[in-house]
């Protein structure tokens, strides 16, 4: 049975903005390039043609004064593999996504309907807007030569050619759409239920953009999507912990909504943080693997319980719509929508009201199956109060269907199988049980970057790059992110290292070592931790040739 009406309504905006869908993160940073321009609201664009390869290649040669020597046959291919995100590659329904969100103005020349965000875009606009100076940052980066009163656009010299590509796409044929802010769809901005993560992402952003004049920008480019994915991920393995923690009691912890200390002490650590056991050397089989197997298991093992967390929130959050509408309970003050905490409230309060209601919608339930399936009846025999009930069978008919897109858009964030992956599997295969957390290369190098820098001693604010030791990294990994590598986390599934374990993890930091030196960052001057030294790759500042403490 197919739920009607609000009964199987699920997403709550103040717990995620996202659908839970498999993302792609060139459509996030496209959709999120329309809300950098239109102050966090998406773009509305006038265009009734869909965008195909043919249309982009006839805009390079109808201008040979720009794109000298262009042939047909080297443009289309150079369009189709560097320059624009297709969609089903390489297969028969081969399609536009849009241009490779390279430049802020791209998003004006996306295939909606084949370049979804989901509500990343969002999610991640609403983050990062928890500092101005983050969103300014990056407003900087994608828009530098574009004048905002007057959309003229100014290329740098040191502009690299697809960028000069697509300014002159923008130039061209920006004046045949308009564009302006979707303003059916205004913001919403929930307080977060916990503004760690969001205070970390902008934190991370600020210091990668620190290195846009030192790397080419289609590098940074890359490493803002995977950086972007990583912080996506680690929201919602918080999310997952947290919010059924705040349906147990009642409540959201004060700590988290005003948010922890950096670097947080004993008593201010978050107890919702994401702790992680990660393989670094990427090879399924070993111990190490099986440990980070382990780690995946026991997160993937919390999702079926966040679903039903979400529901209840949403479920309450409707009950409390209904309160208002009697008036016997006060609408927000100022919104016309409540928030998660809010809403957790009604646990306690109004206990009649709230049996009634829900006592309606689970009869409504019943009254919609000609026989009940054995499954329900179980339900409804184990003397639950309504509210209980109701969820019990909202997760009945809808609980499998929102966790699989859940674990897929999950796999999503977190890369699986793409540059940047924090999560492996072997392909073709959907067991929860044989994913296993890695620590790609590629996501290795981002967090260098950002974890490289440090504050000179001039008190002016600057950053510059220094060296760090390898076990003052293994550090910052775990507090930082709960990346674990040397050691095993402290609860989430582990109990403390028995002797096997200890070789294991010897062989994980071995194994990153040897990942060091590969991608140039490691200087092997002996086995002691304290020589053993990271090494930045772009020099900014006075950099210094011994770590510091």
């Amino acid at each position: 049975m197919a739920l009607s009406g609000s009964l199987g309504t699920f997403h709550h905006p103040g717990i995620s903005r996202l659908d839970y869908k498999t993302l792609d993160m060139d459509r996030v940073l496209t959709g999120l390039l329309a809300r950098l321009w239109h102050q966090g609201m998406p773009s509305k664009i006038n265009r009734s043609n869909e965008l195909k390869v043919d249309v982009f290649v006839k805009l390079f040669l109808d201008h040979p004064e720009v794109f000298d020597s262009f042939d047909r046959e080297t443009t289309t291919r150079w369009a189709s593999t560097h320059l624009l995100d297709m969609v089903n590659r390489g297969r028969v329904t081969e399609a536009v996504a849009g241009p490779r969100p390279l430049h802020g103005l791209t998003y004006r020349f996306r295939n909606k309907r084949k370049s979804r965000p989901y509500g990343a875009d969002e999610q991640l606009y609403e983050m990062l807007a928890t500092d101005e100076g983050a969103l300014d940052q990056l407003r900087e980066f994608f828009f530098s030569d574009v004048d905002r009163a007057t959309a003229k656009i100014t290329p740098g010299t040191d502009t690299d050619v697809e960028t000069q590509a697509l300014l002159h796409l923008v130039e061209q044929a920006g004046g045949q759409m308009r564009d302006r802010p979707d303003t059916t769809r205004p913001r919403t901005p929930y307080p977060a239920l916990c503004a760690e993560p969001a205070r970390q992402l902008c934190r991370d952003v600020l210091r990668l953009l620190y290195h846009q004049d030192h790397m080419p920008r289609t590098v940074l480019v890359d490493y803002l999507k995977i950086l972007f994915a990583f912080h996506l991920a680690l929201y919602h393995l918080r999310m997952m912990k947290l919010l059924p923690a705040m349906i147990e009691a009642g409540s959201a912890p004060a700590t988290c909504r005003t948010g922890h200390q950096d670097p947080p002490t004993a008593a201010d650590r978050c107890p919702h943080r994401v702790r992680l056991f990660v393989d670094v050397e990427g090879v399924p089989g070993t111990p190490a693997a099986a440990l980070a197997e382990r780690s995946a298991g026991i997160w993937y093992g919390r999702i079926t319980r966040f679903i039903q967390a979400t529901y209840q929130i949403k479920k309450l959050e409707e009950f409390s719509e209904d309160l208002v509408k009697s008036q016997k309970l006060a609408p927000p003050v100022g919104r016309s929508y409540f928030t998660p905490v809010e809403v957790l409230r009604r646990l306690s309060a109004h206990p009649k009201e709230r049996e009634a209601f829900f006592l309606q919608r689970a009869t409504r339930v019943r009254d919609e199956e000609k026989d009940l399936p054995p499954e329900l009846k179980q339900i409804t025999q184990l003397g639950l109060n309504a509210f209980d009930e109701y969820i019990e069978m909202l997760m009945h008919y809808k609980g499998s269907y929102y966790r699989s897109y859940f674990i897929d858009c999950l796999d999503s964030m977190l890369l699986k199988h793409r540059p940047g992956a924090l999560l492996a599997q072997p392909r073709g295969r959907r067991d929860s049980a044989i994913r296993r957390f890695v620590l790609d290369a590629r996501l290795l190098e981002v967090l260098l970057q950002v974890s490289l820098l440090r504050e000179g001693d001039d008190d002016s604010g600057n950053l510059r790059t220094a060296p760090m030791r390898v076990d003052e990294f293994f550090t910052l990994l775990r507090e930082r992110y709960g990346l674990h590598i040397d050691q095993l986390p402290d609860g989430d599934g582990f109990s403390g290292a028995h002797l096997d374990d200890q070789a294991a993890l010897r062989a994980n930091a071995a194994a990153f070592l040897n990942r060091m030196r590969e991608i140039g960052y490691y200087q092997d001057m002996s086995d002691a931790y304290l020589t053993q030294t990271i090494t930045p790759r772009y020099i900014i500042g006075a950099a210094t040739t011994e770590a510091t403490a």
